[in-house]
């Protein structure tokens, strides 16, 4: 006898690891409390899913044998997927129609703003899922609405937005210093809000007790519904079975060796690097991380992808077997959650950073692009979870600074309140989406929502 659903969401996710991630996650979530799920993803991704309880369905961006490598242009890329990504997505909800599960509603990347369109045009909802903090997205919609005005001298002079922290020039986002740096990237971003007005309902992956205020002095212009930290439930409230991953992966992880090699450090000792996937460090910067993971004298894992392996310096690897392991991709939930693990050097991409909230992991943040910058200063100044290396006038974080930032977070004078933070964040993360907390109950409205007779 067929399952009986409450609803029907197609979730539609930009297909990077950082953007699948918090979507699926999304999706299932949907799943645990009756609703059908069903997974859109480019032809390219979808070798990559693999799930239960939730469908995994094929779209078109145009390039199905490379996806975004075999496009090599941004701008080539998102006109293609919007062209091939609207007609197939319209082929699916239509698969759909005369089933027992029509599909009731898009949950659509905010990155895709088309998705609306079509969920508008087959007279269903539509609701736009945000994947970077409440505050990155206060200060985009302001620029796409023309409200906000840069300092002449935004170098020197903090940018003041209301609901907001006082931002300096290093704590804004590089669209905004550099804007002529990725002009593809920045149309992208203010694209999220020019059809948002359309939406039902907009999700970000945030919750209240991190960026309530944040949100709300922003939500005449931006409504959202927070409904985050988008982290597989084991590592939270654990009402999901069997949920310790994401369920996508582009890269083969080595969680087997690494837990392996883990098992055999102390408590609190081991320190876990990784830059995720889209960075690529200059040969300088790596060559200084790798110095100054040796000089700290502490155990270390650091995540570098095949292609960074020629950047290491010549002899590191040998030089530091004892102590220290490379690896070129593992599952960074599982390795954060090992009682090994004592601190996180990471770029501060909004995932990795919900990710070591969530399981209460001192951070140190070395930021080196988009929205990675503002987060870098939340870590630090606003939760009091880490620190954030300071760059040289060349951009680049020192072996200096980074041996500063190690001693301090393992055991320096702030380590203590740091931790005391880091533990904090991780059980109010964990309240949020258990049973009857803040995203738990906005997660609750959107189902009931769903239940009802879909609009014409």
């Amino acid at each position: 006898m067929e399952k009986e659903y409450r609803g029907h969401v197609v979730v539609l996710p930009y297909p990077s690891q950082g953007h699948i991630n918090p979507l699926l996650q999304f999706a299932k979530r949907l799943a645990s409390k009756g609703v059908k799920a069903t997974l859109a993803t480019t032809r390219y991704t979808l070798k990559s899913i693999c799930v239960t309880n939730i469908g995994v369905e094929p779209i078109s961006d145009g390039f199905d044998e490379g996806g975004f490598a075999q496009a090599r242009n941004e701008d080539i890329y998102l006109k293609s997927f919007k062209a091939n990504g609207s007609r197939t997505l319209s082929e699916l909800i239509q698969k759909f129609q005369d089933s027992a599960s029509p599909v009731s509603c898009v949950v659509y990347d905010s990155f895709l703003p088309w998705a609306l369109d079509v969920a508008k045009q087959h007279g269903i909802y539509g609701a736009s899922f945000f994947t970077n903090s409440a505050t990155v997205s206060h200060i985009f919609c302001l620029i796409h609405h023309g409200k906000l005005s840069l300092p002449v001298n935004l170098a020197s002079t903090p940018l003041l937005i209301p609901g907001l922290p006082p931002l300096n020039f290093p704590d804004l986002p590089s669209f905004l210093k550099l804007p002529e740096s990725y002009p593809a990237y920045l149309a992208m971003k203010l694209s999220q809000f020019s059809n948002l007005d359309m939406a039902d309902w907009i999700f970000g992956n945030t919750f209240e007790e991190l960026e309530a205020e944040e949100a709300r002095s922003i939500s005449k212009l931006w409504p959202a519904k927070l409904i985050g930290p988008m982290v597989p439930a084991a590592y939270l409230d654990g009402r999901i079975e069997d949920d310790k991953c994401y369920g996508a992966s582009l890269w083969e992880p080595f969680s087997e060796d690494c837990i392996k090699w883990l098992e055999t450090k102390p408590a609190k000792s081991v320190v876990y690097v990784s830059f995720g996937s889209m960075v690529a460090l200059t040969l300088e910067q790596m060559e200084e991380v790798a110095w100054g993971l040796k000089e700290s004298g502490l155990h270390f894992m650091w995540v570098v992808k095949e292609s960074e392996h020629d950047k290491l310096p010549d002899g590191f690897m040998d030089s530091t077997k004892e102590k220290g392991l490379i690896v070129t991709w593992c599952n960074q939930l599982e390795m954060l959650a090992n009682q090994a693990i004592g601190c996180f050097v990471t770029h501060c991409g909004w995932n990795s950073t919900l990710e070591g909230l969530s399981l209460g992991i001192p951070m140190i943040g070395v930021p080196k692009w988009a929205d990675q910058l503002t987060d870098a200063k939340f870590v630090e100044e606003i939760w009091g979870v880490g620190l954030r290396a300071k760059e040289d006038d060349k951009g680049v974080v020192t072996k200096e600074e980074l041996l500063m930032c190690l001693k301090e977070v393992m055991d320096g004078e702030r380590s203590q309140e740091i931790k005391k933070n880091a533990s904090k964040w991780k059980e109010l993360a964990k309240q949020a989406v258990s049973e009857g907390g803040s995203s738990d109950k906005r997660i609750n409205e959107f189902v009931q929502h769903l239940i009802r007779p879909n609009k014409k």
